[in-house]
């Protein structure tokens, strides 16, 4: 039978092996005296007087409460059931809402791991697999993406959102059958006269938002024409990289595994007033660690706002064409084809176009000789010449 009973041992090795005490002693590493009281207490009480005691208190003022950790489990189911984040930091979160106590987060990780309530994690990409960037001011960079959902029949639906890359605030959340060049740059027009310009965006290579790295002639497209006009920088993610917008994306995920855990929309107006209820949740209840438990709203009214530097970014670009027999030609701008009054008396001739932003001066190609000079005006599909040849010459 073994026994993990110190002072027992030391009884035993002295009356039963008759070894010395201080021999004992040295051995055990304590002092002739301690052992001599070791077996005087074994004389007076047997085998109970020299157990060893517990040096754990006899209360745990650190405990957490039954009540607290039932209710910390609970919260966890509802969250859960509800699509929202639920773990430990936001856990902690809602307890300070609540004004409970707020035990430490690998505290709560200890009780709904205990309770079973953490499945096993996928396995992810290594840290060092996604390009760090961080904005260190509300509006210092907008991220942009369109990701899909399903209506109740299967419709795939685009789902249009910015979010600012400081703060994570949601700054729109839009849902649309498809998504036009000249809707997102709506959306983003609308955003920059609610919060002001940002200094940058970060956006995928899709049509939407860029013409000039997809090979496509005809000009920067109505985004880029936007943000050319505020003076805001505008950057793409390398494609096939999408850990580039590895915000956006991981918001994407938070997103689905809220609309999941509802009942799917039957329209897109229904699928709406989802999205618009997510943003409140998001913003304003769903802390983030990054943002030290403060919510996106919290993080982005707080604090100065970056914004546009002043890089002007005009296009220039050259275009050739043929007049067409009824003295018009087409012309690419922001992402629309518009059509230019030339003259009728230059039908069949050949002409060069050369385009700043939105100021087009074309001329003879066999000649040089300028014959018009435009202004597009995008509110109109057929532009008159601001001049022609034979007005006055413009000064």
């Amino acid at each position: 039978m073994n026994s993990p009973n110190r002072n027992l041992a030391i009884v035993k090795a002295v009356r039963d092996q008759s070894q010395p005490a201080a021999k004992v002693a040295k051995r055990f590493g304590i002092s002739r005296q301690r052992v001599y009281k070791i077996l005087a207490d074994f004389d007076a009480g047997g085998p109970e007087a020299i157990a060893p005691k517990s040096r754990a208190p006899h209360t745990h003022p650190q405990a957490i409460p039954e009540r607290l950790r039932k209710h910390i489990i609970e919260m966890r189911k509802e969250l859960t059931r509800a699509g929202f984040d639920a773990g430990p930091d936001t856990i902690a979160f809602h307890l300070q809402r609540q004004g409970l106590r707020v035990p430490s987060t690998s505290t709560i990780r200890r009780i709904i791991t205990n309770a079973g309530l953490v499945g096993p994690q996928p396995q992810k990409k290594p840290r060092s697999s996604y390009i760090r960037f961080e904005a260190a001011m509300p509006n210092e960079c907008w991220q942009a993406d369109i990701t899909h959902l399903f209506l109740a029949d299967g419709t795939r639906v685009e789902v249009l959102d910015f979010l600012d890359d400081h703060s994570r605030y949601l700054l729109s959340i839009t849902a649309q059958h498809a998504f036009t060049g000249t809707a997102v740059a709506e959306t983003l027009q609308h955003l920059i006269d609610t919060y002001g310009p940002p200094a940058s965006t970060l956006t995928d290579n899709g049509l939407v938002f860029t013409a000039r790295l997809a090979g496509r002639k005809g000009g920067r497209n109505a985004f880029e024409k936007t943000l050319n006009h505020h003076r805001i920088q505008q950057k793409n993610g390398r494609p096939g990289h999408p850990q580039t917008q590895g915000k956006i994306e991981r918001f994407h995920q938070t997103l689905k595994r809220w609309i999941k855990a509802r009942p799917p929309a039957e329209t897109i107006t229904q699928l709406q007033q989802q999205l618009n209820e997510f943003a409140k949740y998001y913003n304003t209840q769903r802390p983030h660690r990054a943002l030290g438990r403060r919510t996106p709203e919290q993080a982005y009214t707080t604090g100065t706002k970056a914004q546009p530097a002043d890089n002007p970014q005009d296009e220039w670009r050259i275009r050739h064409d043929i007049v067409a027999t009824n003295g018009k030609v087409t012309i690419r701008y922001a992402g629309r084809l518009y059509h230019l009054g030339i003259g009728r008396a230059y039908g069949g001739q050949h002409i060069l176009m050369v385009v700043t932003d939105n100021h087009i001066t074309t001329s003879l190609k066999e000649t040089g000789e300028i014959i018009t000079e435009h202004y597009i005006d995008t509110s109109r599909n057929y532009q008159k010449p601001y001049w022609r040849k034979g007005q006055p010459p413009l000064t």
